[in-house]
């Protein structure tokens, strides 16, 4: 769908995981054009493309019968194979059955991650045909500190920083923020700086609800979007700042930076734990050009009046074209996209089933 103006003449290729499967829309001269579902029946909550492979694709999926399963696409989405391992806790431990793989990423040295419901981050050497425990955060001596929120008790928003320092980050529902600096071996807090309104202690050393954190691919700053606040974090997430100063709310879900500019950074503000919309019934991108210092609309073509609609934590993403492209979906199935950096938006998609995920796919992989 498109409302008239003129468009980016460029190819996009977004996948976009809903409760009813994966649809893939792409752009190019001649418009927007939206291809699926894939993956039919299944909640799709995460896409990742593989580093070295740019058609190689893997998805987390959950279905209400069959439950949760990793799939495997080498063709850019065209078809997809279900992976036989599937993470999970050994028996006996942490107590519940696998719920979900919430959260996949890749190491810069092709290893690929996965967190999942019950808390837990895994490892696979061999792209996903088997998965290691990473146990030096699954026994970590505050998990007795982390507990279900809202019934997601989940590792997720996996981050591995730039080449060669081994540092990866990730988030846990609710637990707080970890950081190894040894590709996966040890693990500390990283919480430093980082209320938790919720909780007895303000600022516990663990047990923060995070609600998603995204990493800048060049220079590795942090951000950090949580149940209390927006955070930037200049050091790996050793200390954090608070820069929700300017924002109409603290609370929400999406946030995002753009790959080509470490100061710049969209977030979807929404209204408190209680009701979890948007702000005054207003659907608002706010963005930074100053690492969050200050904030302002970018909302040029989003409803302003009686929407009343979340943007989940995978929702909303960036691509590396310049400038670069933003991309987000609503709880009510609507996809918003903007092709010059949040300057003007245009609806692609309406009635899609509730969108989970939003991956702006590298162009090779188009």
């Amino acid at each position: 769908m498109s409302d008239g103006t003129a468009q980016v003449e460029r190819a996009t290729t977004l996948l976009v995981g809903t409760d009813k499967g994966l649809f893939v829309v792409r752009h190019d001269a001649g418009g927007w054009r939206i291809e699926g579902p894939q993956l039919a029946g299944s909640s799709v909550l995460q896409v990742v493309q593989s580093p070295d492979r740019p058609r190689e694709l893997h998805a987390a999926v959950r279905h209400n019968v069959w439950g949760a399963h990793l799939y495997r696409s080498a063709d850019g989405g065209d078809s997809w194979t279900s992976l036989d391992a599937v993470p999970h806790h050994p028996p006996g431990r942490h107590a519940t059955a696998l719920k979900a793989v919430w959260g996949l990423a890749w190491t810069s040295d092709n290893r690929l991650l996965a967190g999942i419901d019950p808390a837990g981050l895994f490892v696979s050497d061999d792209r996903g045909a088997t998965w290691q425990d990473v146990t030096g955060l699954n026994e970590h001596e505050t998990r007795r500190a982390w507990e279900p929120s809202r019934g997601l008790f989940a590792v997720h928003s996996i981050c591995a920083g730039p080449a060669g320092n081994g540092r990866i980050v990730v988030a846990v529902s609710a637990g707080g923020a970890y950081r190894s600096d040894d590709g996966g071996l040890t693990w500390s807090p990283a919480n430093a700086g980082v209320r938790a309104e919720n909780l007895p202690e303000r600022y516990p050393v663990a047990g923060h609800n995070v609600h998603r954190i995204v990493m800048h691919a060049g220079s590795g700053r942090l951000y950090r979007q949580c149940y209390n606040g927006t955070y930037r974090s200049d050091d790996g997430g050793r200390q954090w700042t608070e820069i929700s100063a300017g924002l109409p709310s603290d609370f929400g879900y999406a946030i995002a930076c753009d790959p080509n500019d470490e100061d710049t950074v969209f977030q979807v503000p929404e209204s408190g734990a209680d009701l979890r919309i948007t702000v005054d019934a207003k659907l608002r991108v706010y963005r930074s050009r100053d690492a969050g210092r200050s904030w302002a609309s970018a909302s040029d073509g989003l409803p302003q009046q009686h929407v009343y609609v979340t943007v989940l934590r995978e929702a909303m993403d960036t691509d590396a074209a310049t400038p670069c492209g933003v991309y987000f979906g609503t709880s009510t199935g609507h996809l918003f996209a903007s092709l010059d950096g949040g300057e003007r938006w245009e609806l692609v998609a309406a009635f899609l089933p509730r969108i989970l995920s939003v991956r702006a796919l590298r162009p090779a992989a188009a």
